[in-house]
């Protein structure tokens, strides 16, 4: 990856890819999760915390690793799930098909996950028996003419008894070019022992690839925004170009939601019933009520909460800020660390100055508050229920409920100033010309 974070932290969706695969197990309810990692990586431990970690030290092959996990599997019977950090796109469907045949007819030792890549190339094959079972597996330089003409190969994962796991690992040897411990030779060890092996081929090649590098990553990207985008529209979200909208793993919508072009999602974004956001929006971290308007071209950033029927207009920033119901601010304008009263009216160009050079401050915004256009509020500060600001004024001092404050200087007149202006300027000009 040519990084200083662990590969498998990389985000998808949002999410370290190593995180998407914890989930799967989550939701699939399984009772141990081990993280195997290699020495020194103590960022990874702390980022997948609590889930236990195993250390493989040193790095001797895919069976060398699962059994680094064998003092936290110690005394555990039931299946055990090999997966790769790297493969973010499994998803809980193919898992349960795994387990499902690892508990299957004949009582199998291993299930082997397989694929059909539109050109098996490089990848090992997975050959059946006679019986249809799974046989063996062989690499792509080792196979036969025959072989290689097999479609389903080889994806790495696997489902495995746990009370044979051991067994199997314990009599797997290195003699090998690279003097490598490999989890795929437990396979033909099974079958030696007189026990099944059967192959599991995924619903496509996409939900085990690997991700090796930047351009694998932006692969798979692909894929899981067009994964989040198809689930997000069959529960009753309108995209008008779904492929210019990019979602969080986390991205929560409530229903009759439309949704313009270009618009981003970051994690921890609620979106309520009857929203509409238009063209370039960029949301992350906010909650949006029901039946609000956002955008086009606005920015609600972490902590913008805004309640029902709220309108965020074109060029507005919300940040760590509150709009109870009603609330406009349809221009040209920053509300940061504030909350603003129900329907109050926030005017173009207005900005909260919420950061002094050190320190942030809030600024209160009283219900059915109008605050004029070009006006600055210079944090702390409060606007009280139903007052007006007259535009240009910069406010430091608190305004009383239901009255009006207008901070500027008094406009002042100059008759005939602007003829004398032009005609000496003009007069100057044609000497110098001269």
């Amino acid at each position: 990856m040519e990084s200083a974070r662990p590969k498998v932290l990389h985000e998808v969706a949002g999410r370290g890819m190593i995180f998407h695969l914890l989930a799967t197990l989550r939701e699939l309810s399984f009772d141990r999760s081990v993280v195997v990692i290699g020495k020194g990586m103590d960022e990874l431990a702390r980022a997948v915390a609590p889930t236990p970690v195993a250390i493989q030290d040193p790095p001797l092959g895919t069976g060398h690793a699962v059994l680094a996990a064998r003092k936290a599997l110690d005394g555990f019977k039931g299946d055990v799930l090999v997966l790769f950090g790297d493969t973010p796109l499994l998803t809980c469907a193919t898992v349960e098909r795994m387990i499902e045949a690892r508990n299957g007819a004949g009582d199998p030792a291993v299930a082997v996950l397989g694929f059909r890549p539109d050109d098996p190339g490089a990848y090992g094959r997975l050959v059946s028996g006679a019986d249809g079972t799974l046989a063996r597996i062989v690499e792509a330089r080792d196979a036969s003419a025959e072989e290689r003409k097999i479609g389903l190969c080889n994806a790495g994962i696997m489902a495995i008894d746990g009370a044979r796991l051991f067994a199997l690992l314990d009599a797997v040897r290195n003699d090998n070019a690279k003097k490598e411990y490999y989890l795929t030779d437990i396979v033909a060890i099974a079958r030696k022992n007189g026990w099944g092996c059967v192959a599991v081929a995924a619903a496509d090649a996409e939900e085990v690839m690997g991700v090796n590098n930047r351009a694998d990553l932006a692969i798979a990207e692909a894929v899981m925004q067009t994964r989040l985008r198809n689930a997000a529209m069959a529960k009753g979200v309108t995209m008008t170009d779904p492929s210019t909208v990019y979602l969080s793993h986390d991205t929560r919508f409530g229903r009759d939601v439309t949704i313009g072009p270009n618009v981003v999602f970051g994690r921890g974004v609620i979106v309520g019933n009857n929203v509409e956001i238009r063209a370039f929006c960029h949301i992350d971290g906010a909650e949006i009520g029901d039946g609000s308007l956002v955008g086009p071209f606005a920015r609600l950033r972490p902590g913008a909460k805004l309640g029902r029927d709220v309108h965020v207009g074109n060029f507005v920033e919300i940040k760590e800020a509150v709009l109870e119901a009603g609330v406009k601010a349809n221009h040209l304008t920053y509300i940061g660390d504030a909350h603003v009263g129900a329907g109050a009216n926030i005017g173009a160009g207005t900005i909260t100055c919420n950061y002094d050079g050190f320190f942030k401050h809030r600024t209160e915004i009283g219900a059915g508050a109008f605050i004029g256009s070009n006006t600055a509020l210079v944090a702390p500060v409060k606007v009280g229920d139903g007052a007006f600001v007259g535009a240009g004024s910069v406010i430091t001092a608190e305004v009383s409920a239901d009255s009006l404050a207008v901070e500027r200087s008094e406009q002042r007149e100059h008759k005939g100033w602007a003829i004398r202006f032009r005609t000496r300027k003009s007069a100057e000009k044609k000497k110098k010309a001269g």
